[in-house]
């Protein structure tokens, strides 16, 4: 029986990719002299490509590839102005307030009765922390992970430190390359939840036809899911 169900938070309990897009906009705004639109996109995703092992996921990472890019793109000529509005915006995204999903709220609250639930998420510490709070949601939790990645063996490892086994646990999240995929490897049940902005580091295909995937259009849909694999299983 299924003991254990877990959470991914950016995009899945919450608004944050179209934070990015905005910001990113501003960014091309600010250097449209220099680069189009779309050249800078694809520097800037080089950049961070380039610095996930340095950074990790989240706002610090990126505003920091968007301050690279800037000086790639004007061979060190930025402005100082510019950089100094790259920073602004990114302490912008980071004070900004949490607004849920749809169904978020109520899906939670059902779902906490009857099982463990585990908020595992990517990112920033302190950020992760404060979107977390501002939800609301923090009490209804059992545990609450932020990780550099997200891969089988750390999804074992969240399992057993939190004591159930993979085949007890599903993961509910939008980025199949994260939330999905590597649940399904390690042993548990991946349920996709489509946000609509995905950031192209995070696309994958999906487990078509894998017995363990599901796919739901959206978070209120879980709490049936769920029923219905514990009945079948």
């Amino acid at each position: 029986m299924l003991t254990t169900i877990c959470f991914d938070a950016d995009d899945t309990l919450w608004h944050n990719e179209r934070f990015f897009r905005l910001t990113q906009e501003h960014f091309a705004s600010l250097l449209r002299d220099h680069a189009s639109s779309d050249h800078l996109a694809e520097r800037l995703l080089e950049a961070e490509k380039r610095n996930i092992g340095h950074y990790g996921f989240g706002i610090k990472g990126f505003m920091l590839s968007m301050i690279e890019t800037a000086l790639e793109v004007t061979e060190n000529r930025v402005p100082g102005s510019v950089i100094a509005e790259i920073i602004a915006a990114g302490q912008d995204m980071l004070g900004h307030p949490i607004e849920l999903l749809p169904g978020v709220q109520e899906t939670v609250t059902a779902l906490a009765g009857e099982f463990t639930l585990l908020l595992v998420t990517k990112g920033d510490l302190l950020d992760q922390e404060r979107k977390l709070a501002q939800s609301g949601l923090g009490e209804l939790f059992d545990g609450v992970e932020i990780v550099s990645e997200k891969s089988p063996t750390v999804y074992r490892s969240i399992f057993s430190r939190h004591g159930t086994t993979p085949t007890q646990a599903l993961m509910a999240g939008n980025s199949l390359k994260s939330d999905v995929n590597p649940v399904i490897e390690a042993g548990g049940w991946g349920v996709y939840v489509p946000h609509g902005l995905t950031w192209e580091l995070e696309a994958a295909e999906p487990p078509e036809g894998h017995p363990r995937f599901r796919q739901i259009e959206n978070l209120s849909e879980l709490p049936e899911l769920v029923r219905e694999i514990c009945h079948n299983i």
